[in-house]
């Protein structure tokens, strides 16, 4: 028992990459609700837009006169654009410096030699995420190599586990703020329905009133319906765009890290 003790490999300290990203989403979100309401007041608001009477003169007053919930919309339209641009930087410097085609194929080209120092070269040129757990995988390797303890089976079982760890520790970077993009995608489409109700409802009052219908009331409760409902939809159609981009892109470098980690514990099957 205290052989055992003594056999056990002490844990590694793994050298996962440092992704690039926007930690803090909500301020994200409150800095594009700051700019909308600008937008919105300032310059959709402005009175070259409108004539004497108040009504628009051209896109800029039409899209004013969707009401309140456009900076709303506008707010989460912009969200989704920055997280969407944040997302590509990130997920950018999880690939690393190269093709990860081509590190993939460079790594399972020295484990098959069986040449972990060059396989930890590449790691060290390539970096970003595939590239840490990988490094990360064979750091236990080589520790594993090294025991005189353990059995084979359970120096497989310990490669795994830290390709395991490893990969879950480097997952929750690669799809930060995707879920808020995800959110957006529903959320878009629902406040735009909402905006629209609203304008119908402006248009239902005022085809109501006493007399002869108010034609400025009424155009412009049918404005504000159809200006909601172009950028709600608009939102969500961006949002369904970035959140399943990004999530193919996320998948393709799960699907290297498994490749590679099925060769390492392969070759040490192999060769021990």
């Amino acid at each position: 028992m205290e052989a055992q003790k003594q056999a056990k490999p002490a844990k590694a300290q793994k050298g996962l990459s440092n992704v690039r990203g926007i930690k803090n989403a909500f301020l994200v979100i409150v800095a594009c609700f700051v700019v909308a309401v600008c937008f919105y007041m300032f310059f959709l608001g402005d009175a070259s837009n409108f004539d004497e009477a108040g009504h628009p003169q051209n896109i800029w007053g039409t899209i004013y006169m969707g009401g309140v919930i456009v900076p709303v919309l506008q707010t989460l339209f912009l969200t989704v654009i920055v997280l969407s641009v944040e997302r590509w930087i990130a997920i950018s410097s999880a690939k690393g410096s190269g093709n990860i085609s081509k590190f993939v194929a460079g790594v399972k080209a020295a484990l098959a030699k069986n040449d972990i120092a060059a396989a930890q070269e590449l790691c060290k040129k390539q970096k970003g995420s595939v590239a840490a757990v990988v490094a990360a995988a064979l750091n236990r390797y080589k520790e594993m190599d090294e025991n005189t303890v353990l059995s084979k089976e359970q120096k497989i079982t310990t490669i795994q586990k830290e390709l395991e760890e490893a990969t879950a520790l480097e997952m929750p970077s690669l799809q930060q703020n995707l879920p808020i993009v995800a959110t957006m995608t529903t959320l878009g489409t629902l406040i735009g329905l909402l905006g629209t109700v609203i304008g119908m409802i402006k248009s239902f009052q005022a085809l109501a009133a006493s007399g002869a219908p108010d034609s400025t009331a009424l155009s412009t409760g049918i404005s504000e319906a159809l200006i909601n409902t172009a950028f709600g939809i608009g939102t969500g159609a961006l949002a369904v765009i970035s959140y399943n981009f990004y999530t193919n892109k996320i998948d393709n470098l799960t699907y290297a890290i498994d490749e590679i980690g099925f060769s390492i514990v392969q070759t040490f099957a192999a060769t021990h």
